[in-house]
């Protein structure tokens, strides 16, 4: 979740609680390894439980949904060059949600599909 989503829900237990007291709050729980932020390209930083272990992350593009993958890619590490050295990763998987795939007619998908192609 974002500070703003953390603060919308805060707001509906303490109603005087202000933006502020929340960035002050995710700072001290991540200093203390409760929680950990998440950074999306372009996207403002999500924090989340740090007790989750190890996984990645589907943006949908079109509800702005951030969704959690449970799986990874085996022999990631064996990506980079010979005698680099891999300290982490982090795979972000870009699409729509399975809400908006719904929504979005498939001649739709396709136009943009080709659009996309055509602008590289």
């Amino acid at each position: 979740m974002t500070a703003i989503e953390i603060h919308g829900f805060a707001l509906k237990e303490v109603p005087s609680i202000g933006l502020a007291t929340v960035y002050r709050s995710l700072k001290s729980l991540a200093a203390d390894g409760q929680v950990v932020s998440v950074e999306i390209p372009g996207e403002p930083p999500r924090y989340e439980r740090a007790d989750k272990g190890h996984h990645h992350h589907f943006l949908c593009r079109q509800c702005g949904g951030v969704f959690e993958l449970e799986k990874c890619l085996e022999g990631v590490k064996t990506m980079a060059p010979p005698k680099f050295r891999v300290e982490d990763h982090e795979i972000i998987l870009y699409g729509a949600c399975d809400k908006c795939s719904v929504k979005t007619k498939p001649a739709a998908r396709k136009r943009r599909a080709v659009a996309h192609a055509h602008s590289h």
